[in-house]
């Protein structure tokens, strides 16, 4: 700032530059970074919105080249892809505005990639005083009132809930604010807050968008599932058996429709279809031992009219030589964190008195006769030695880690909820999903929960909650939400065996 030579007005401005460093030193480093939080949440859960229309966009594919929707689809297809054409230009734009921002703040990629996130003067320059922000306000006006139009049936319902609430914010408190929306939404505001507020209306695009195509895909309809495949399924108790031994044989019939095939994986590798609409699934057993392969099944429910799946744990088991054998009372693999346990059977008609029993890593204990609780401590492999006095005999295991759980809110791992249920939910909870060891449990220490909706339409509202049970300051956010409100759950850290770990964010739309 250049000072002028006339004494009064060269002290204003000194006094100036004196409130403008006061006021940067007051912006703490606690708020930019909640700031900064808040920010990469937005992002988050626009990157989840994009999965969510990317879905629906699938959906609408198959949609069009099935004989039953394909009239309808072809009317309300471009009507999606212009709400996501709208949305597109709208974002970028957006997008635009941020680089401009941190580049206003001393952002100079490559050689800096860094900005002054507590500038006080770039965001009211750029969005004030160059009038980017009333700018911003009439494209924003104007995408709303493009995406209304592609559809009258879609605007009748959505004209006055669509997540995009433009009017200056009731906390505005000068004249200033009250008659100027950026001056309200952009004055003296620091650089990573001005990004934030940009994020928060991207989010209101992505979640406008969201609810168009949805609309739009609804009115297209179920697909009618025939049944056009008939497949016996038989199974047997065993081949090869004993004098004496009984043999279980189970037979049906399998009906399928060829649109509608299932997608099978064993040990999360997919299995190729058959065109008969089954999986083929071989391998090569290996040394001697008890084993599981985990088998999950997704398949489209025509009963239901919803996406479903099944899991099923194989059994087997892979003779031995000498007769001796190690097996895994849970599954052929040992966790790092938990008691494994493990039954052991000698291969020479020993007694169980004369059998030993050593492992290559972490230590063993014995719980009874034939039975022993393996701790390991690194992931990658572990060899369970047997010796009966006549043979010594080696079984290798896998060793992992314990997976990280899901977090939840009721059963649900977030999407569509209706509101009320919502409501009723008493916190966030973390589940081991098809985990052998059924009894292990995690607990939630905290996590951040964000709401946006009409509700918020000035800014989200945010709590930061110690614990799995939603806390005061959360239960008045979630009194506060809507129908068309969504809901963020961030930064969800758990403690479990091992140790404490942070999960994915999970969100919901509720309706």
């Amino acid at each position: 700032m250049a000072l002028p030579k006339e004494p009064r007005q060269k002290m204003i401005n000194l006094m100036y530059l004196v409130l403008t460093a006061l006021l940067a030193l007051n912006v703490s480093a606690e708020i930019l970074n909640a700031f900064k939080t808040v920010n990469n949440s937005l992002d988050t859960s626009n990157q989840m919105i994009d999965q969510k229309n990317q879905t629906l966009f699938k959906s609408f594919q198959e949609k069009l080249n099935q004989a039953d929707t394909k009239d309808k689809a072809a009317i309300w297809w471009p009507k999606a892809q212009k709400a996501k054409e709208l949305a597109d230009n709208m974002y970028n734009y957006i997008e635009t505005l941020k680089e401009e921002l941190k580049k206003a703040s001393g952002y100079n990629p490559p050689k800096d990639t860094t900005f002054k996130e507590d500038d006080l003067e770039a965001t009211s320059r750029l969005m004030v005083e160059e009038k980017k922000g009333n700018e911003l306000r009439q494209k924003l006006e104007q995408f709303k009132k493009d995406l209304l139009a592609i559809d009258t049936s879609f605007a009748e319902q959505y004209a006055t809930t669509l997540p995009l609430d433009l009017s200056i914010p009731k906390s505005a408190t000068s004249d200033a604010a009250k008659k100027d929306w950026a001056y309200a939404y952009f004055n003296m505001t620091p650089t990573i807050a001005g990004i934030t507020i940009l994020s928060k209306f991207q989010n209101d695009v992505k979640n406008s968008e969201a609810r168009a195509v949805e609309y739009f895909h609804t009115q297209v309809g179920a697909v009618k599932m025939v049944f056009d495949t008939y497949v016996p399924l038989i199974g047997q108790s065993a081949q090869y058996l004993m004098p004496g031994q009984e043999l279980d044989v189970t037979a049906g019939i399998g009906a399928f429709n060829k649109e509608s095939r299932p997608t099978i994986t064993i040990d999360g590798a997919a299995v190729p279809l058959q065109p008969d609409g089954t999986g083929l699934y071989k391998t090569t057993v290996g040394g001697p031992g008890s084993y599981v392969k985990k088998l999950h099944i997704s398949y489209f429910n025509q009963a239901t009219g919803k996406e479903e799946s099944k899991d099923i744990d194989i059994k087997y088991t892979v003779g031995s030589p000498t007769g001796a054998n190690v097996s895994a009372d849970a599954t052929r693999v040992l966790y790092i964190g938990v008691a494994n346990p493990l039954t052991v059977i000698g291969g020479s008609g020993v007694g169980d008195e004369k059998v030993s029993v050593s492992i290559s890593q972490g230590s063993l204990t014995k719980t009874g006769p034939g039975h022993y609780e393996a701790q390991v401590t690194t992931p990658g492999e572990a060899t369970i030695t047997v010796n009966d006095g006549k043979n010594v005999t080696p079984f290798k295991f896998r060793v992992k880690t314990i997976p990280d759980p899901v977090a939840k809110v009721g059963n649900s791992k977030g999407g569509r909820m209706p509101l009320n249920e919502f409501k009723a939910m008493a916190g966030v909870r973390a589940d081991l999903e098809n985990f052998i060891f059924e009894n292990l449990k995690y607990n939630v220490l905290s996590y951040t929960f964000i709401a946006t909706g009409k509700a918020f339409s000035e800014r989200p509202g945010i709590s930061v909650n110690n614990g799995a049970v939603f806390n005061s300051e959360t239960r008045a956010l979630i009194d506060k939400l809507g129908p068309n409100s969504t809901v963020l759950i961030d930064m969800i850290k758990v403690e479990g065996p091992n140790g404490v770990t942070t999960l994915p964010p999970i969100s919901f739309y509720l309706y």
